[in-house]
């Protein structure tokens, strides 16, 4: 099947139908969840395409997420440099930038976003605290939602009216996932030095966020009420593009929904504990998907 969907991607040639395979084991295995997603809900023409995104986008975090802000700020500005290059010229020393340089050949709207995204990197690599409802909303905007277009852009309506109706739609998934992603990270981030929890919700709520205790749990809840309203608006997402993308971007924010529940649910204890859906109930929801994808038709692909 995975050599069916490079065929119907256009890869052809050996060398970079190897390399398109090798990210492929990357991105499943530290994205298992959103893979399998991906492979079994959305056409063949496109996972390779969504793969080589999604691999460059975790190279790039990887590279930039290690050592004090002025190593990581250097290695953005080589990464920088390196990608350009390969975009440039067609071609790179890099698998990881082969792949992406022939993805955006093959779908050119990838190149305005990865532009963004390094662009917003630079806001990921500098950033210690959030200060408020407004800070958080610039840090979506500049790189969170860069980085999902990276691959949304790829089930992107062509219509102009309903293309900004998904764009909207995606700035609000991924700003509720983005405040899910703040409180499942509570205690990672907080060792590293840093929270994204907005710092004026906290002072109101009189919370410590090394304490399990009810004002944060209280904080807690009132963050994951705010990406509750988030969710609520993206689910129109799958009206407003093609149906065969439907069942992928349900099951997407399902699986959000299940992350809500989970935090919902370990309240104050995410002080000292991570969260995460329960398995059972996302693979459930990638059953239910998948079967509904079964009887829908796919129109094709667009390039």
């Amino acid at each position: 099947m995975w050599k069916r969907a490079l065929d119907r991607a256009g890869v052809r040639e050996p060398r970079l139908r190897r390399e398109y395979t090798a990210q492929r084991q990357a991105v499943r295995r530290f994205a298992t969840a959103e893979y399998a997603a991906a492979r079994l809900l959305l056409p063949a023409a496109l996972v390779p395409h969504v793969v080589a995104a999604v691999a460059f986008m975790h190279d790039t975090d990887d590279r930039i997420d290690r050592g004090p802000v002025d190593e990581r700020a250097a290695a953005l500005t080589e990464w920088d440099g390196l990608v350009r290059k390969a975009l440039a010229e067609g071609d790179s020393a890099l698998p990881v930038l082969r792949c992406l340089v022939r993805t955006v050949e093959c779908h050119p709207d990838v190149r305005t976003h990865v532009d963004a995204f390094l662009r917003g990197c630079e806001r990921e690599v500098a950033w210690r605290t959030i200060a408020d409802e407004e800070d958080l909303e610039r840090y979506v905007e500049e790189y969170s939602l860069p980085a999902l277009m990276l691959t949304a852009c790829l089930l992107a309506p062509a219509d102009t009216a309903a293309r900004a109706a998904f764009t909207d739609g995606c700035h609000r998934l991924i700003r509720g996932m983005q405040r899910i992603d703040f409180l499942e990270d509570l205690p990672e981030d907080l060792r590293a030095g840093r929270t994204g929890v907005p710092a004026d919700a906290v002072a109101r709520h009189g919370a410590d966020l090394t304490r399990p205790d009810a004002a944060l749990g209280r904080l807690v809840q009132e963050q994951a009420d705010r990406a509750d309203v988030d969710l609520t608006a993206a689910a129109s997402l799958p009206d407003v593009t093609a149906p065969s993308y439907g069942p992928f971007l349900r099951a997407l924010i399902g699986v959000q929904r299940l992350r809500l529940d989970a935090v919902r649910h370990a309240g104050a204890s995410l002080a000292t504990r991570t969260s995460g859906p329960a398995a059972p109930a996302a693979a459930a929801l990638l059953l239910r998907e998948t079967a509904r994808r079964l009887r829908t038709p796919g129109p094709a692909v667009r390039s």
